[in-house]
Order: structure tokens, then C-alpha cells, then sequence
């Protein structure tokens, strides 16, 4: 039971990993991951919102695809 949790937390620790490499290599391509056309921005006086949608939607695809990866190696 416990090997399984282990191979789990490592497999999500190495997506992780890949999608922090990921993320870095956008910036350093010039793409500005966290600051998209589509992410919500409202800054006032006395108040700051951010919420990156569009970066949360492209985060999301790309950790999915990286899970069914890394799912199909596995099943093999």
C-alpha cells in the first residue's frame, strides 16, 4: 500500500518538476506566463486583484497532458 503512495508523491513531484522547467522556458522564450491577455487585473488606489486565467487554463492542459504521459508509460 505504502509503495504506491510513494510512487504517487514522486510522479507528482516530477510533474512538478517538468512544469516549473516548463514555466521557465517560457520566460525565457519572452512569453509572459502569469501576465496573458485574458488574465484579470484590477489595481486601484488603496486595492490590487489578480487572477491569471488564462495562465490557470494553459497551466491546466499542459499538467494535463503531462499526467497522461507519464499514465501511459507506466500502464506498459
Amino acid at each position: 500500500m505504502f509503495s504506491s503512495i510513494g510512487k504517487t508523491i514522486v510522479l507528482l513531484g516530477l510533474g512538478l518538476v517538468i512544469l516549473g522547467l516548463i514555466i521557465l522556458g517560457f520566460a525565457k522564450i519572452g512569453v509572459p506566463f502569469g501576465n496573458l491577455p485574458g488574465d484579470i487585473k484590477v489595481e486601484r488606489k488603496n486595492f490590487a486583484f489578480y487572477f491569471p486565467l488564462v495562465s490557470f487554463i494553459i497551466l491546466s492542459v499542459l499538467l494535463t497532458v503531462i499526467v497522461n504521459v507519464v499514465l501511459r508509460f507506466l500502464k506498459r
